[in-house]
């Protein structure tokens, strides 16, 4: 959104001010100390802890507006208001009295310059470390010495993904395919699309604003996206260009065409309705990319993983519901061909065909009377071996491992609501798990990964994650 408070906010100049020393995406917060997600306000240039942290950013802002009550506020003191800030890590540009992320900037630019300023010390600050770090591996003989669990970032190549404003989910999911090699691999191995005279070999360009009047295809942006995120060249990468081709062209995904996508993530169920009343049966065929599972409502409650009343829910469970037989209520009346109106029915669904890569998605949000709340029930879910047999429609042809599956990525939704909260990916890379958080990345260990509430599950297939089913 546009803000119309900069001119009143956004007073400091950026070669002037004076900013903490380092990498402004490790800078701490004045109060709490705090080094996860500072930002910095664009009246003063000092630093607080964002909105996901302690809130000290918030705090700075409303501490300005408390009215002076010993002497009279100066035509000066009148005018600034400590309102707007930005994100140290993303370099968004954050509007507190507008409550939202705001794109505008005032009449002399000062929010760009800012960003610049800030995006310099950042590439100064690690082009040290990388140096440093170069050091030390000259002087170690194991690798592993650099490498430091939960909290801290990884010597490997590994790289964060920037948040443009709310864009954390977006992220979660890049990070999650980028490493599901069947996916991805198919994206780098592309050649680099050449623009001449606005088009490219064979694909369709679009037009993004932040590439001025240049042309660039959605393909080509997702592929140097992923590109980057294992190349090591930077600690984290702006999806910037990949987020406005799609915001660009998200209309063009409707027509249904077969593509990579389908071929790795598209499966096939086939929905069986029974008429109770003639016993008529209907079947169908649905493609699908995910299925979406209901946690079952006798489990909504178990918010832990080690709570003790009653049996913990599992993934199986959320898959037996959702494939087990079904009566469908009054509003949901089918219309039977044979009896010709509406009556009460059975609905139950099979797979048919299994995808190479299989994405589960948990129901966490719920409609109640009034509002939509978060379930937070924990979820029990493997990460090896998740068999899919016993949900196919035809068992007895698949083979003896061509139903069981690996988790290679797991998406957490942190948060109490749907409209707001945020969004971090686990995935596993060459055998060791990360824990992607927009522009930080961490080593992490499986004890943490299956501790986590999932919102989204990224199973691959054993025959395709070796190879032996290839596109």
């Amino acid at each position: 959104m546009e803000c119309p408070h900069l001119g009143s906010s956004v007073c400091i100049a950026p070669a002037s001010a004076r900013f903490p020393q380092g990498s402004p995406s490790s800078w701490c917060c004045s109060v709490c100390r705090s080094n996860k997600s500072p930002w910095v306000c664009l009246t003063c240039s000092s630093v607080h802890c964002g909105r996901y942290v302690n809130g000290h950013a918030k705090k700075h802002y409303e501490d300005a507006q408390i009215p002076l009550t010993n002497h009279k506020k100066t035509e000066k003191q009148e005018k600034v208001q400590h309102t707007v800030c930005m994100d140290c890590s993303s370099y968004s540009t954050y509007c507190y009295r507008c409550d939202d992320f705001v794109v505008n900037d005032t009449k002399l630019g000062l929010v760009q310059k800012v960003r610049e300023h800030l995006q310099n010390l950042e590439n100064s600050a690690f082009t040290a470390d990388r140096h440093r770090k170069r050091k030390l591996l000259e002087n170690s003989s194991l690798n592993s010495k650099l490498l430091k669990v939960n909290g801290s970032t990884t010597a490997l190549c590994a790289t964060g993904l920037r948040n443009l404003g709310n864009t954390c989910f977006m992220n979660a999911i890049l990070q999650s395919l980028s490493n599901i090699q069947q996916f991805c691999c198919y994206f780098k191995e592309l050649p680099a699309v050449e623009l001449r005279n606005g088009k490219t070999a064979g694909r369709r360009t679009y037009h993004t604003r932040s590439q001025g009047d240049n042309n660039v295809s959605l393909v080509e942006e997702f592929r140097k996206t992923l590109c980057a995120l294992w190349q090591g060249s930077q600690t984290a990468f702006s999806p910037e260009s990949l987020f406005y081709v799609v915001w660009k062209i998200m209309p063009n995904f409707r027509n249904g065409a077969s593509t990579v996508v389908t071929a790795i993530f598209g499966g096939i169920l086939q929905n069986e309705v029974n008429c109770l009343i003639c016993g008529t049966e209907s079947r169908k065929f649905d493609p699908f990319l995910d299925l979406s599972l209901d946690i079952p409502s006798q489990f909504r409650n178990k918010r832990t993983k080690n709570q003790e009343n009653g049996p913990m829910c599992t993934l199986r469970d959320c898959l037996r519901s959702f494939t087990d037989l079904e009566e469908l209520d009054e509003t949901e009346l089918y219309m039977c061909h044979k009896c010709k109106k509406k009556q009460k029915s059975t609905k139950k669904f099979w797979i048919q065909k299994l995808p190479k890569v299989l994405c589960l998605h948990l129901k966490r949000f719920h409609w109640t009377e009034y509002l939509r709340n978060k379930v937070d029930t924990y979820v029990e879910f493997p990460l090896r071996d998740l068999d899919m047999k016993c949900y196919l429609l035809e068992p007895e042809n698949s083979g003896p491992e061509s139903c069981l599956y690996d988790l290679a990525a797991v998406v957490v939704h942190h948060g109490s609501g749907v409209g707001s909260g945020h969004y971090t990916a686990y995935a596993t890379h060459e055998g060791r798990w990360f824990h992607f958080n927009d522009s930080t990345v961490t080593l992490t260990d499986e004890e943490t990964v299956v501790k986590a509430k999932a919102y989204i599950l990224f199973y691959v297939d054993r025959q395709a994650k070796y190879g032996s089913d290839k596109l």
